[in-house]
């Protein structure tokens, strides 16, 4: 359906067209529709004039469509956790965990309409005065490239189900994962036409969604830089903006930790889906006395996790995204061997396939260290006390996720109450997601606004306050 198309007001042909490559093997996945900024502002006028109707919807229909979505996806369960695994160059759990979270997603939207909607407040004798949410209009939505079905469904069918229109412009190399599987799901769910739009592009594509005037809200998910450059556009039209952001997060492990335990925590919090996870353990910050036994440890499983296609359901690790990013990746290993971070494991690659890594001795100061590296890169160091781990941790200019690991909760929990993340976990690694937490972090994480769970209503409604006399009254003027 979405070969050479794009999805707005329908299916409908392109101007330009692309190849989707699959990272593992370097062959064309799909051939899509590829769109150009004067897209944007026909999908926003459609868009625009879609959304009343659908925000007037009853609410039981509206949330009907999100169970039939949900069902959907449950049918056809297999067939997407391969594509996705394929499309981003993941292992099959990584897709299959994709497509679940998306139904718990699509089940959790389902009750948003059914949900009280404001409040009545205290007024004078005569006069009602309610509080209520009411839809921003049209949202659009930039999504990533890494976890592109829930990173994109967790803000679309949160925004569609309190009476948005949403436009989304997916990462260019993962189209299908990231918009057009959502497209076709909610066409065939009943989603009316106009209210959801997949606009696959270029910075271009994105600059004139962030710009154009019928577009209400942006909610994006991805790099810092590009974040900051959203939110000065944004900025310029007063405009409601959503930035998750990512940072470096800190697996803190003390020294009376559980050795297999925390290194298998450190190990998954780092090199899941190549390191290529916004709440990846970037730093795992160690205590001196136990530091020789986790290296130990580490270093072992970074030289005997396979490598490979994802797909094959062989290997622990695929591929990264592109050669693009496999070059970053690489230069920012360099470039901290040479500021004096040892390389104890890995730091090579064939094709895109980037060998666990393991580098010691990392400081301030080192690209490993500062940096969200978004590889398969776990970064070692060490500290004397609690308090110094603290400090090591809060170095930065923002954390998304942060972890504790010790025998002692107690300990644990002093040491975690003092980390500055949006996202905190006691004996477990960063990566964790539960679809109904608020996900959002301080400083270069995000703007410190967060969605998912109790954070959605605020984030893609507004308030309006109403208020319903029996009769005018009667003023001295």
């Amino acid at each position: 359906m979405w070969r050479e198309h794009l999805y707005s007001n329908g299916w409908r042909a392109a101007m330009v067209a692309a190849d989707v490559i699959e990272p593992a093997t370097g062959q064309e996945l799909a051939r899509t529709g590829r769109a150009v900024p004067a897209d944007v502002a026909s999908a926003a006028a459609g868009a625009a004039a879609a959304q009343p109707a659908w925000a007037a919807m009853a609410p039981r229909e509206r949330a009907a469509v999100f169970l039939r979505a949900a069902t959907l996806l449950q049918q056809h369960f297999d067939e997407l956790a391969l594509f996705i695994t394929r499309e981003t160059g993941a292992i099959l759990p990584k897709g299959q965990h994709e497509v679940r979270e998306a139904v718990a997603f699509c089940q959790l939207a389902a009750g948003m309409p059914m949900q009280a909607q404001g409040q009545v407040l205290p007024s004078t004798p005569g006069r009602m005065s309610i509080a209520r949410r009411v839809p921003h209009g049209v949202i659009g939505v930039i999504s990533p490239f890494n976890f592109p079905l829930i990173l994109t469904l967790r803000v679309v069918a949160s925004a569609l189900a309190v009476g948005n229109a949403v436009i989304i412009k997916p990462d260019a190399r993962t189209p299908v994962s990231g918009g057009y599987l959502i497209a076709q799901m909610f066409e065939e769910a009943g989603l009316p036409s106009g209210v959801l739009h997949v606009l696959p592009g270029g910075a271009d594509v994105g600059e004139a969604l962030v710009t154009e005037p019928q577009v209400s809200m942006i909610s994006f998910t991805g790099s810092a830089a590009v974040g900051r450059r959203i939110g000065e556009l944004a900025g310029q039209q007063l405009k409601k903006v959503s930035l998750e952001l990512g940072g470096s997060n800190s697996l803190i492990i003390l020294d009376d930790a559980d050795l297999d335990l925390a290194a298998s925590n450190a190990a998954w919090g780092a090199w899941l889906h190549q390191g290529q996870i916004c709440m990846a353990s970037n730093r795992v910050l160690v205590q001196e006395s136990i530091a020789d036994a986790i290296t130990e440890r580490l270093v072992a499983k970074a030289t005997h996790l396979p490598v490979g296609n994802g797909a094959t359901g062989q290997v622990a690790l695929g591929p990264l995204i592109d050669a693009r990013q496999r070059d970053r990746v690489h230069a920012v290993v360099q470039d901290s061997v040479k500021a004096g971070a040892k390389l104890l494991a890995g730091g090579t690659y064939d094709g895109l396939f980037y060998k666990p890594t393991v580098l010691g001795d990392v400081k301030p100061g080192m690209r490993c260290f500062d940096d969200e590296v978004f590889g398969p890169v776990l970064n070692l160091a060490t500290f004397k006390t609690d308090d110094e781990a603290v400090a090591i941790a809060n170095n930065s200019r923002g954390g998304l996720a942060a972890a504790v690991i010790s025998r002692s909760v107690g300990r644990a929990m002093a040491v975690a109450q003092r980390l500055r993340a949006g996202m905190v976990h006691v004996n477990d690694q960063t990566i964790n997601d539960d679809a109904v937490n608020p996900f959002g972090g301080p400083g270069i994480a995000g703007n410190g606004s967060s969605h998912g769970g109790p954070g959605d209503w605020e984030t893609f409604t507004t308030w309006q306050w109403l208020t319903v006399k029996d009769t005018p009254p009667q003023f001295p003027f």
